[in-house]
């Protein structure tokens, strides 16, 4: 039964992408935002997610917090019963090919990606929900809920009550990289979703024990690419700068992008393109 609600989820998933009109990056051709995803399960009692919480901040949220500010009613629900829905909607190989062309500015499609490729998103939070909900199953997309929220708290600030990468890390479906990116078996290229549910599902098999695993400058202390294509020096061997990334990118970009196409959105990107990680895990000699 755990095996049959996997693969119907997973499909729910998969042909939403495939066929919804709303996976369009608003060309006259209907180009596709995304490529097909990738989907993985962990449980909401794992014990990954306490652990965020003593890392990031007492108002990070775990799932069965989520669950429980949705559904006040079913109190007694434990952390075991829920499930972490978590996928990955991977960028299309033109898209890629664009940004890796650009060194100052994210390139249109890159855009079109951060502002439709979004909303398309947001749209297969509801429908999974919608879904589920018509199977019987309580459910609830954690960013779209009313109680979610940006944080200017913690060590990690500014950061959210709910990371989506996060889940995609207990999911197994990828770890982290010098500039934070997710770096997943389809790159980092890409955008995550979650939906928290009440159903039983076996969690998906991390290959990996260190959320560094996949970054070869952590791994085998080379590459570092990311950091050239910075074109603010927010990335360093010291890491991520989110101050001075965020500033660019929902400042200075935010202005660029609505005075060139028109569109009130925020996008960068230059680190999750041009570099080995761009559309799969790199190999040691890419670095």
């Amino acid at each position: 039964m755990q095996t049959d609600r996997e693969a119907w989820i997973t499909a729910i998933i998969g042909n939403f992408v495939a066929s919804s009109s709303e996976n369009n990056l608003n060309t006259p051709a209907g180009e596709k935002v995304f490529d097909p995803p990738l989907v993985g399960f962990s449980t909401g009692s794992d014990p990954l997610y306490d652990e965020y919480v003593s890392h990031i901040g007492d108002f990070y949220l775990r799932p069965i917090d989520i669950y429980r500010r949705a559904f006040p009613q079913d109190a007694a629900t434990s952390p075991g019963a829920l499930t972490v829905i978590s996928w990955v909607l991977p960028s299309t190989a033109r898209t890629r090919h664009d940004q890796a062309a650009e060194t100052k500015r994210p390139s249109e499609r890159w855009v079109g990606v951060r502002h439709h490729g979004e909303h398309f998103n947001e749209a297969l939070r509801r429908y999974v929900v919608e879904k589920l909900c018509e199977a019987g199953i309580q459910s609830v997309a954690p960013v779209l809920a009313p109680f979610w929220s940006r944080s200017n708290q913690g060590p990690y600030a500014p950061c959210s009550t709910w990371s989506e990468r996060h889940a995609a890390y207990a999911a197994g479906l990828g770890t982290f990289g010098l500039c934070d990116g997710l770096i997943t078996p389809v790159g980092k290229a890409m955008r995550t979703g979650s939906v928290v549910a009440r159903v039983s599902i076996a969690p998906s098999p991390r290959s990996y024990t260190d959320r560094h695993a996949y970054c070869l400058f952590y791994s085998h202390g080379t590459c570092g690419k990311c950091m050239a294509r910075c074109p603010v020096a927010a990335i360093s061997e010291a890491g991520h700068d989110k101050t001075r990334c965020k500033q660019y990118t929902n400042v200075t970009m935010n202005a660029f992008i609505r005075k060139t196409y028109g569109i009130s959105t925020f996008a960068c990107g230059l680190c999750q393109a041009g570099v080995p990680c761009t559309d799969h895990i790199p190999d040691p000699e890419e670095g």
